[in-house]
């Protein structure tokens, strides 16, 4: 019977493994290349205010170790994983976890919508700078093994990188994963082998696993560690990108990949370091690629550069998560989105978001031109998503997971004590290339608010020119229009108001088909749903013979044939007179134009009708038969 059990449950564990080892490849690249410039950053930040000495240098690798377990281990690997919404992860999808929590309290909803939006804001101002200091940090370590190289050759060398890791995106996070895991997998094996020689050279650096030296150096140094956590915190470079990447792979791969694989390599790996600059103060110069003999450099910085275009692949399908969450929820116009597995709907690839991630972070690669000075650029953008995560988290705990208040509290005041000082400091970095993450965010703040305050308006004004359904069926009782043979099928999306091009045929020619199918596609969240299961008809609420509304439902990995599945269906179940193959269809078109009322500034009014026009048609809308389809147009003033 053992034997039995065992054996059911070897498929489910195998598929763990390889999820976990895509994982390693999509969302841990970030943070498993944050060792290559974090200590360079810490004692060259501010023209090397911390100290380079034996303290010193053992309170910053406790600061960084124990910030690596305190909020990526404990607050988003234990914690915010759990709370998925739905499967989905990212800001986002906590701030509208917590906002159905408040559903009693209106006011507190809206306010949680603005915190999502703001959240993932901040995610797309971190998106563009990651993957753009990963590849250069990398690059830059060849002046180790090639002291006379020059600074010019970074720039193109990153920009060729960034254009290929771009471009690979459309083949899907799977692909990319099972390319880019054993890669990575090597990388952290590496990663922890080449600390472990210096940790033995320089055991004492071990003292720094007690967090009481981290506490120390804040202690004797009040000043000088307040600036040093604003280059401490690349250590998390990532760390919330592990949270948007669960709809991906899921949590339980996460989880363990993290604690088994990263976890312990990136402590080895910063334990090394310090016994490396503990021995020779001059490995400062770049204590990562100094921790191998000068012969083996190359083959080290080989290895980091691939290890940085994976890094850039966690916040880049993040990216993709996060942005077709804003989309669902009416922060950002429907974009195109290309499912990229058979069996997972988080993986996805938007060409829309990768194009616009490409053109930033290329321009921040020709703008900052080097890793050093593009590290004082980050921080502002994700300690703040930190703060606002955490809040999250915390009405979570005591409102949705119903923990006492006490423990509430005091994670909360764990979680105070280190990212709040992480935040004010790098506060003190917004003059020195912090503006640049706040830009952005504040940018698609914008964008957002823009496109949600523009559709509120749009349904507002649909709702007043086309009224309720039931109530337009009851006035075509009352005055009834001449009936002629035929069907015209409507595609609309809403249940209870009529479709425009409905209303106006109705008015103008003052007719109504035998047939008259109101129409509704729905996406489910799975891969397929049998053809037989695609269709469901439902009676409208009015004694009228042959209008019907009818829904049918998708999977995401499903073509969508329409037409083909409507006929389909038709004839199989005895509604052969619908007769779909000479069925007119006329679907609405809405054609946004800037009106004179007030609520909305011209320019926002501008924006929306911008957005509204590059928004993405359904593509089954292409597949209408042309001759037998007339599109009406509804023009809405906002």
């Amino acid at each position: 019977m053992a034997k039995i059990h065992a054996a059911a449950h070897t498929p489910a564990a195998h598929a763990t493994a390889l999820a976990g080892l895509a994982a390693l490849g999509v969302v841990f690249g970030d943070i498993g290349t944050s060792p290559l410039y974090v200590l360079r950053a810490v004692f060259t930040v501010h023209g090397g205010i911390v100290p380079l000495e034996d303290d010193a240098i053992i309170g910053v690798i406790s600061a960084v170790i124990w910030i690596l377990v305190i909020i990526v281990t404990l607050k988003y690997v234990v914690l915010v994983l759990r709370a998925d919404n739905d499967g989905e992860g990212g800001i986002i999808a906590l701030a509208t976890l917590v906002g159905r929590l408040m559903k009693s309290k209106k006011h507190m909803v809206a306010t949680f919508v603005v915190v999502g939006m703001l959240g993932a804001a901040l995610f797309f101002g971190d998106s563009v700078i990651t993957p753009a200091i990963s590849v250069m940090s990398a690059i830059e370590g060849l002046s180790v093994a090639f002291p006379t190289m020059q600074e010019w050759v970074v720039v193109p060398a990153a920009l060729v990188i960034l254009t290929l890791l771009f471009a690979s995106q459309r083949a899907g996070t799977t692909r990319v994963g099972r390319v880019f895991g054993p890669a990575m997998a090597t990388w952290f094996l590496i990663v922890a082998l080449i600390g472990l020689p210096h940790i033995v050279a320089h055991p004492r650096i071990l003292v720094a696993l007690s967090p009481h030296h981290a506490l120390l150096f804040v202690v004797h140094n009040p000043l000088v560690a307040f600036f040093a956590l604003g280059a401490i915190v690349l250590a998390v470079t990532g760390a919330e990108a592990l949270y948007a990447d669960i709809a991906h792979f899921g949590r339980r791969p996460i989880q363990l990949t993290w604690f088994v694989v990263v976890l312990p390599a990136l402590i080895l790996n910063y334990l090394g370091q310090g016994a490396n600059l503990i021995g020779n103060k001059a490995a400062i110069r770049d204590p990562f690629f100094t921790l191998v003999p000068r012969h083996f450099t190359v083959m080290l910085v080989i290895a980091a550069t691939l290890a940085t275009v994976i890094a850039s692949q966690a916040v880049i399908s993040g990216a993709y998560s996060i942005a077709r969450q804003a989309s669902r929820l009416g922060f950002l116009p429907h974009m195109r989105v290309k499912h990229t597995s058979a069996t997972t709907s988080g993986q996805i690839f938007m060409p829309a978001v990768n194009l616009l991630l490409y053109i930033a972070v290329i321009t921040i690669v020709l703008i900052f031109k080097s890793s050093d000075s593009l590290s004082a650029a980050y921080g502002l953008a994700v300690t703040t998503d930190f703060v606002i995560t955490s809040t999250l988290l915390l009405l979570l705990t005591h409102l949705g997971w119903k923990w006492p208040m006490w423990i509430t509290v005091l994670l909360g005041a764990a979680l105070a004590v280190i990212e709040l000082p992480l935040f004010l400091a790098n506060v003190a970095k917004i003059a020195t290339g912090g503006w640049l993450p706040m830009s952005i965010a504040i940018v698609m703040m914008v964008v957002m608010t823009t496109w949600r305050r523009g559709e509120l308006r749009v349904r507002e004004e649909r709702e007043l020119s086309e009224g309720s359904l039931s109530e337009f069926l009851m006035h075509v009782e009352k005055h009834p229009l001449r009936r002629i043979p035929g069907t015209t099928i409507f595609p609309h999306s809403q249940r209870t108001t009529p479709p425009y091009a409905l209303r106006v045929n109705a008015r103008v020619n003052h007719v109504l088909h035998d047939h008259v199918i109101i129409l509704s596609i729905k996406t489910r969240a799975t891969p397929h749903v049998e053809p037989f299961e695609r269709v469901r008809v439902e009676n409208v609420d009015a004694n009228l013979p042959g209008v019907v509304h009818l829904t049918m439902t998708y999977g995401f990995m499903d073509a969508r044939h329409v037409v083909g599945d409507l006929i389909t269906y038709s004839e199989r179940s005895g509604h052969g007179n619908w007769r779909i193959r000479e069925a007119f269809w006329l679907p609405s078109h809405i054609d946004i134009r800037a009106g004179s009322q007030p609520g909305m500034a011209l320019w926002r009014k501008r924006l929306f009708m911008f957005m509204s026009r590059i928004s993405a048609s359904p593509a089954w809308m292409a597949k209408l038969p042309r001759q037998r389809t007339a599109e009406v147009t509804h023009v809405i003033s906002v």
